[in-house]
């Protein structure tokens, strides 16, 4: 059996029109076991307080890692084009009244 490498195939994803609208959320969470990696997507509001999961996706290791390198890559292309994405400096921590 001979395998063709390099041959490049058209695959056509179609999607309804709420998920080609995307989802908004402003924070990840992310967890594992020694199968999956999964990313929860979700929605924090401030005032009033709480917090709606938006989307979870479950992924194998090996697929989360081809994630994380394609996503670094996007990013230092959007930084190469718009300038370095600065990120605030993280909170202290609320100081506890007893």
């Amino acid at each position: 059996m001979e395998k063709k490498i390099g041959k490049k195939v058209e695959i056509k994803i179609s999607a309804d029109e709420a998920v080609q609208q995307g989802i908004y959320a402003n924070m990840a969470r992310i967890s594992h076991t020694p199968e999956e990696i999964t990313i929860d997507f979700i929605y924090l509001s401030y005032s009033p307080p709480f917090g709606k999961l938006r989307s979870r996706i479950v992924l194998n290791p090996k697929h989360a890692k081809r994630l994380m390198m394609a996503l670094s890559h996007n990013i230092k292309k959007y930084e190469d084009n718009w300038g370095e994405i600065t990120l605030p400096k993280p909170p202290t921590a609320p100081e506890i009244i007893h």
